[in-house]
């Protein structure tokens, strides 16, 4: 009976809490209330990108510079989000500006081939082990459709298999069984990281099976990476009956020169990128081995279809370049991330010291929150956690000029120097300490 009473009052202590945190937020953000409510009057809820809305009402941010924002009233954060990761370089990288420039000087949409898209594509087949012939698109979500329906097509088979709580786009969104507008594919929906089950699903529906499409690590749903054996059961299984292995790493690339592909030593038959590639701008890619992708060469009788006016479109090739060719080197990608996991470390002995229910998941500059105790393996593990702490957690920091995604997902970008993870660690720090008693 204790026990329950002393869970009753936390949970009393807590929700005030909330209600304090909420109310000073409201009362420090009357210009990103405002635009929120004239916002209203054109887009269904004042919003067009759902994961940015939070409640009572999300920010209005009217610039960046390098590792900073600026929002409608006038406050400056530390931007800890990073674009949920596009925005590896900061805001407007001097070199990255500079290519979208050239590109603008030589016109925009120019209704042919360039030479940048060639440029671009190299850079990418050599970098990354999946990759023998790629195409681009504009966003992570057509990525990902086009290599889902292109191993439907190659296989003839109809079902894909995807994992529960994944996330590939705004029409492949698995966590909850599912979303309304969904792209309509028959779907089987294995568990992250159990290898036996998931196995048993693929020899159960190999018959029909077209695709298995994960992320090496869990983005959305935690960043909760994929145990090897998980990986290499799955790599063995597909391989044994002609499923195509496609591996999301729309977020994931960016955590070694090669994405955790190269990290894990797991090849998949097909990859997707976009988000950073494409230096901040609109930008997809899929691509995989040469039997699949010859499939779209438009001289073969036979060839697959795949149109899309801004698929090659200039700006997005120059700054790709750019990004992938002058300043995010293998070098500089191993020492960056290098540097997510020391802070990630840091961060997790915190927790320690202070005896408190929070773990953060991950890896390199890729980093997830979690009010809990229990191990984080799989996106359920991730939804048990405390969300009351969680909304806490990101609007202390919010008020401590650090800006964090709301789901509790921190992502570094280059610009974030030693002294701004300090300054994160140290607000960390307070938080425990100051609200220690509701852990």
């Amino acid at each position: 009976m204790a026990a329950i009473t002393d869970h009753a009052q936390r949970n009393v202590t807590l929700e005030a809490a909330l209600a304090e945190a909420r109310e000073r937020y409201v009362a420090a953000n009357p210009a990103s209330l405002a635009q929120h409510d004239a916002a209203r009057a054109s887009l269904p809820g004042g919003n067009t990108r759902t994961v940015l809305f939070f409640a009572p009402f999300p920010l209005t941010f009217v610039r960046g510079e390098g590792a900073h924002l600026w929002d409608a009233d006038g406050h400056r954060y530390l931007d800890f989000l990073g674009e949920y990761t596009a925005g590896l370089f900061g805001h407007s990288h001097p070199t990255i500006r500079a290519a979208i420039e050239r590109a603008l000087d030589g016109g925009i949409s120019l209704g042919g081939h360039n030479r940048m898209e060639a440029q671009l594509s190299a850079l990418l087949v050599e970098r990354f082990p999946a990759l023998e012939l790629v195409r681009f698109t504009n966003s992570g979500t057509e990525a990902n459709l086009m290599a889902l329906t292109t191993a439907r097509a190659v296989t003839g088979r109809k079902k894909i298999m995807a994992m529960a709580g994944g996330y590939h786009g705004g029409v492949l969104y698995f966590a909850g069984g599912g979303s309304p507008v969904n792209a309509p594919f028959e779907v089987v929906l294995a568990p992250y990281n159990d290898a036996a089950a998931s196995v048993a699903l693929i020899e159960r529906h190999a018959a029909e099976l077209a695709a298995v499409i994960l992320e090496p690590m869990v983005g959305a749903g935690g960043c909760i990476p994929a145990e090897a054996a998980f990986l290499e059961a799955l790599r063995e299984a597909t391989r044994r009956h002609g499923v195509v292995l496609i591996f999301d790493e729309v977020m994931t690339s960016r955590l070694a020169p090669g994405g955790l592909q190269q990290v894990t030593g797991v090849i998949p038959d097909m990859m997707t990128l976009g988000k950073y590639v494409g230096g901040g701008m609109s930008f997809g890619a899929f691509g995989g081995r040469a039997d699949i992708m010859a499939r779209f060469d438009p001289r073969r009788p036979d060839a697959f279809p795949h149109a899309g006016t801004f698929n090659n479109n200039v700006l997005t090739m120059s700054a790709g370049i750019a990004a992938m060719g002058e300043i995010y080197t293998p070098e500089l990608a191993t020492a960056f991330n290098a540097r997510g996991d020391a802070l990630r470390e840091r961060l997790n002995d915190l927790a320690a010291k202070h005896g408190a229910a929070l773990q953060f998941t991950g890896r390199g500059s890729m980093i997830g929150v979690h009010f809990a105790r229990h191990p984080i393996r799989t996106p359920d593990d991730a939804a048990r956690g405390d969300q009351g702490l969680k909304e806490l957690f990101f609007f202390d920091l919010l008020a401590r000029g650090l800006y964090i995604a709301r789901r509790g997902v921190i992502v570094l970008s280059l610009p974030i120097t030693e002294r701004d993870c300090k300054m994160l660690v140290e607000a960390v720090d307070d938080f425990l300490s100051e609200r220690g008693s509701l852990l």
